[in-house]
């Protein structure tokens, strides 16, 4: 398989030639250097990117949604295919199991296909007509006509932690493309071989397509390249997934530009989960056993992972005996890479050493590996340090323990996340309406008797939050309502029904969902 690396980047659909090898993958569980060595792209390939990203705009932005779902489900079809080469390549940069690379082909080209069939029924550009009234008085009123139209060039940050659905043709990349905006992608040094895998997929399906050069690049380089996308000129919008730290930066860049430019960055969330008194006395021991298990998915590297638990004082024992059962016997697991790892260590000694702070149990330490961990504070200690807030990005958790009334108090000086979980009776969530709300105020997904790691990909779906889970917590990064971070609303006004875009013709050529004078119809 390294036989079909070049260590390149694809500057639309040409290949790069870079400065001879700048970077290497990591085998994640040996530490040893992968074959090919990556070039990083030189000053004038990033250039040549964003000019064909700019030429490619006005041409692929006015196809027709027929043509760019082709694109989309020719791309689906070309990760299927390359299914085999992630399943070896993956595990070695990632340490993901072969399993998780299969299903993650799975929800990456689904995505692509749920992104398909929405642009092709097309409602979802929310076209609007509002017909004259040219005898109205005082002032007649003009025939005015609205929809969603694409920003142009996106930039995309690939994820360290979904080497394929929150990558190089991920959600944000699926959804721009879906919307008619080229993308340039960075990528991330975790997983360079599954990006160069990904990337020819995604190239090929715009070459037999026909869809126009630079609809799509892929960038190798460190974080010059990545500031520099987001300043670039070009650039009309940021998707990226990662650290609130490189998020934040990501943001002041592009608020700092001549034109300030959204950018959509996924950070930071540590999902608390409540449980109530009910749940615990009707299966204490069971719920123990499914949060070790969300705890513990995936090395606990999961933006959704359950990083703080709510219990009640009374009434949790068998719940904190079973769970500290279950964190004493697990095992340890390689994680993404080095540097996640040594965080991890560093958070899990901040917190061990935290006023009021006290270890529940910890799996034994093994080297190289992250074992589970799971502490016990206060609820008044818990509230008195907002650092405590910072998320363990590994399995590790937070036990704050007080009473319900206490722990809907705590809940509102929480900051912003991406899930909430409440597990309860029924009869004891109708009474919670405080609680309920409270969570729902500073959480963008809250969830009842669910655990909250694994997002299904929907047109429903609300994966997104206040700050600083996300930059703006009214957009999701899963979902077909992402499209919409790609966009912006146009108007047309007193156009000639010839010159119209087909969504906005009175005779309604593709049949979609409009409002008409205030009425929704077909």
């Amino acid at each position: 398989m390294t036989e079909k690396l070049q260590g390149s980047s694809f500057i639309g659909f040409a290949r790069g030639q870079g400065n001879g090898g700048d970077f290497q993958a990591m085998n994640a569980a040996s530490g040893e250097a992968l074959a090919p060595a990556y070039s990083a792209v030189t000053g004038d390939e990033f250039e040549r990117a964003m000019a064909l990203a700019k030429e490619a705009f006005p041409k692929y932005s006015v196809l027709p949604a027929q043509k760019r779902a082709e694109f989309l489900r020719k791309t689906a079809e070309n990760i299927d295919a390359a299914v085999d080469d992630f399943s070896v390549r993956g595990p070695l940069e990632t340490a993901l199991p072969e399993g998780r690379m299969r299903g993650e082909t799975g929800r990456t080209s689904g995505q692509l296909r749920l992104f398909a069939s929405l642009i092709e029924e097309g409602s979802w550009v929310n076209a609007r007509i509002e017909h004259a009234l040219p005898d109205r008085e005082p002032i007649p009123k003009p025939d005015v006509r609205s929809m969603l139209v694409p920003l142009g060039p996106v930039a995309v940050f690939c994820a360290s932690n979904f080497p394929l659905a929150f990558s190089v043709s991920g959600g944000d990349t699926a959804s721009a493309l879906a919307s008619g905006c080229p993308v340039v992608v960075k990528a991330h040094h975790s997983h360079l071989g599954m990006a160069e895998l990904v990337g020819d997929c995604v190239v090929r399906a715009a070459q037999e397509t026909g869809m126009p050069e630079g609809v799509f690049s892929l960038l190798y380089g460190g974080r010059d390249i990545g500031t520099g996308l987001v300043a670039h000129p070009v650039t009309q919008a940021v998707g990226f997934t990662g650290s609130r730290g490189g998020g934040t930066a990501l943001m002041k860049v592009a608020a700092e530009r001549a034109q300030p430019i959204p950018v959509y960055a996924e950070m930071s969330s540590i999902n608390p989960v409540v449980f109530l008194p009910g749940a615990l006395a009707e299966k204490g021991a069971a719920l123990a056993e499914g949060f070790f298990g969300s705890l513990t998915l995936g090395a606990g590297q999961f933006c959704t992972n359950p990083g703080l638990i709510f219990l009640p004082e009374e009434g949790a024992d068998e719940f904190l005996s079973q769970l500290a059962e279950q964190v004493s016997g697990g095992p340890g697991v390689t994680m993404l890479n080095s540097g996640i790892y040594d965080a991890y260590l560093d958070r899990v000694k901040e917190l061990g050493a935290s006023q009021g702070v006290a270890l529940l149990a910890a799996a034994p330490v093994v080297d190289h590996q992250a074992t589970p961990a799971v502490f016990t504070v206060s609820v008044e200690d818990f509230v008195a340090q907002p650092d405590l807030q910072d998320e363990c990005f590994g399995p590790a958790t937070l036990i704050v323990q007080g009473s319900v009334d206490e722990i809907t108090a705590a809940l509102g000086d929480l900051e912003g996340q991406l899930t909430g979980s409440i597990f309860g009776t029924d009869a004891e969530l109708a009474e919670a309406s405080d609680l309920v709300g409270t969570l729902q105020s500073r959480v963008g997904r809250v969830m009842f008797n669910n655990f909250p790691t694994g997002v299904e990909v929907c047109h429903s779906m609300v994966h997104g939050g206040p700050y600083p889970s996300t930059s703006d917590g009214r957009s999701t990064s899963v979902g077909t309502l992402s499209i919409e971070r790609f966009c912006r609303y146009a108007a047309w006004q007193s156009f000639p029904e010839s010159a119209l875009p087909e969504e906005l013709k009175d005779e309604n050529p593709r049949g979609i969902s409009r409002l008409v004078d205030g009425k929704y119809s077909h």
